[in-house]
């Protein structure tokens, strides 16, 4: 079956936060979530779920387990057992889990900069010093670096240039760690271009996974981030035990819907996938050449994942483009000083529309005077 994108769907007055955040007259383009309805077996997993009447505390069904058992093994030649996957209700509170469980208060946490907002806040949240890892340089030339930090944190593919890791950087990585704790956010694991195949870290070597979480999820590739579901592949069993044992009555257990449409995103959503990963790939394709040929003093590296676009926009001059942006293209994109304090001259903007949504957005920006002077 094809699936086509380009049917606009009005999510205003839905409780949705990335429409309802702005103005009705400001078109928004921030918060990594798309605007694509979800695959149909989604919607008839969820439907024939609520035929049932009673919706209590619930856990994932070994079917889940084994599916994801399955996935690992077809998608990235990775072996591990049910038992080795904790479900949690989202990718964010698992790596604050992990933190929780890895390092005391004044140990040292590298993250990549720029980084979303979570991350970014991880360290300060649980009172550790902070090791940047740039992500504009190979991991090669940073291993002094990981070399000072007690654990690191990874976000690949990246959030928010959209960079994705291959083998040798991850090896690199692996190795200048020199055998500490790793804490791998792929929650973007399956929105990968150009034919790119996505690697965990922790699939490397049982050593590395030995010390390893990975955190992955169906809410961004399927769309369904509001159903609160994820979960952690801990190989090892002292750390998995360990893990589990950081919920300290914060981190509850998996909304039952969302396990329902987990398994069915996983099981049932492979054409649904790749269709919505051909069309984002096309939609970033536009966007590179619409920013080189209609936005004179922006920048952008073509995302290799993630349906996420992180643009320069140091030649304009502006002191803040988000706030520019919003009041004279009447767009909202993400600012960049949520990604950091030395990027306040970038934004990101989420591409995960229909095309007509994109070019609306670049008509709008190439209207501005920033750019008319330019031209």
């Amino acid at each position: 079956m094809t699936y086509s994108f380009d049917t606009q769907i009005d999510r205003r007055n839905t409780g949705s936060n990335k429409w309802s955040k702005y103005a009705s007259d400001v078109l928004p383009m921030w918060v990594a979530d798309m605007d694509f309805a979800a695959a149909p077996p989604i919607i008839d997993a969820i439907t024939e779920r609520l035929r049932h009447p009673v919706f209590g505390y619930c856990s994932a069904k070994p079917e889940l387990r084994d599916q994801i058992v399955a996935d690992m093994q077809a998608k990235y030649g990775w072996t591990i057992s049910p038992d080795d996957i904790v479900f949690l209700p989202g990718v964010e509170p698992g790596f604050n889990m992990a933190i929780k469980a890895l390092l005391s208060p004044g140990k040292t946490l590298a993250i990549q900069t720029p980084i979303y907002r979570p991350i970014l806040m991880a360290p300060r949240h649980w009172d550790l010093s902070q090791v940047d890892l740039q992500v504009d340089r190979p991991v090669a030339e940073q291993a002094a670096a990981l070399a000072l930090a007690d654990a690191v944190l990874l976000c690949n593919p990246h959030n928010p240039t959209g960079k994705v890791y291959g083998r040798d950087d991850l090896q690199a990585l692996a190795a200048a760690t020199r055998g500490k704790p790793i804490i791998s956010d792929e929650i973007h694991c399956e929105l990968l271009y150009d034919g790119r195949k996505h690697i965990p870290i922790a699939s490397l070597d049982p050593s590395i996974a030995r010390r390893t979480i990975t955190l992955m999820s169906a809410a961004k590739t399927y769309n369904i981030p509001g159903l609160k579901a994820g979960f952690a592949i801990v190989t090892d069993q002292m750390l998995r035990e360990q893990f589990n044992a950081s919920r300290l009555g914060m981190v509850d257990s998996v909304n039952i819907l969302g396990l329902e449409a987990s398994l069915a995103a996983f099981r049932d959503c492979a054409d649904w996938r790749d269709d919505v990963v051909a069309y984002l790939q096309a939609n970033r394709d536009y966007l590179v050449k619409a920013v080189a040929e209609r936005l004179p003093g922006v920048s952008m590296v073509a995302p290799e994942g993630t349906y996420l676009a992180w643009l320069d926009c140091r030649a304009l001059g502006l002191d803040d483009p988000q706030a520019y942006f919003l009041e004279h293209a009447r767009i909202a994109f993400s600012a960049g000083s949520d990604f950091g304090a030395r990027y306040g001259k970038f934004i990101r903007l989420n591409f995960g529309c229909t095309r007509a949504t994109l070019e609306e957005a670049i008509e709008c920006l190439a209207a501005c005077p920033a750019f008319a002077s330019r031209a």
